[in-house]
């Protein structure tokens, strides 16, 4: 009898974490795109132009992550400026850039850059133009092994597709390190042409 309590009691638990994730995820924006391929987790997107609020960090690729979220998360929040809140997007992005890595969020698509508060300190503007994207899909934590395993397959699919890479891979985490890993979402990205 205790141990059904206890059974219940867990599984109650469990679906409210579930729910209550759904819930506070549910409502967070995520850019646009056209899926024109899709392979099981791998998707071949065609992204409109994007406007990134960017700072830059060294570092290793956690470290320089979790360093950039609080000068972009102040800038959206309207702590460090003028003027009100931008909505919270998913998911924060992550490339190499020629200083360390160039960490942003993706602002909503009604704001455009000429409309965008003007940032403080060293968070700025950018615009990414139209971009043909492969990306792959997967759960877990964010480490490094796991990234370039993600990375290494895209690559191959790629080869396989007949496209052609043409910069770096970026990186996307769509979810806070508080998420259970097997609820994250993350993703591989790279640019390609046909």
């Amino acid at each position: 009898m205790l141990q059904t309590l206890i059974l219940g009691t867990a599984a109650l638990g469990a679906l409210a974490v579930g729910g209550a994730y759904i819930a506070a995820t549910r409502g967070v924006k995520t850019p646009d795109y056209t899926v024109l391929r899709a392979d099981g987790d791998i998707e071949l997107r065609r992204y409109p132009p994007l406007v990134l609020a960017q700072v830059t960090r060294g570092g290793s690729r956690r470290g320089a992550v979790q360093a950039g979220f609080s000068p972009l998360a102040r800038y959206i929040f309207a702590k460090d400026r003028a003027g009100s809140k931008i909505a919270m997007t998913a998911p924060v992005v992550q490339k190499p850039s020629a200083d360390g890595w160039a960490v942003s969020f993706i602002l909503p698509a009604e704001v455009s850059e000429d409309d965008a508060p003007e940032p403080s300190g060293d968070v700025s503007l950018v615009t990414e133009p139209e971009r043909l994207m492969a990306s792959l899909r997967f759960s877990g934590t964010w480490t490094d092994a796991r990234f370039e395993a993600a990375t290494a397959r895209l690559r191959r699919w790629i080869k396989a597709e007949g496209l052609t890479e043409k910069c770096a891979a970026e990186f996307g985490y769509y979810n806070d390190r508080f998420t259970p890993a097997f609820l994250r979402r993350n993703e591989v990205l790279l640019e390609v042409s046909e």
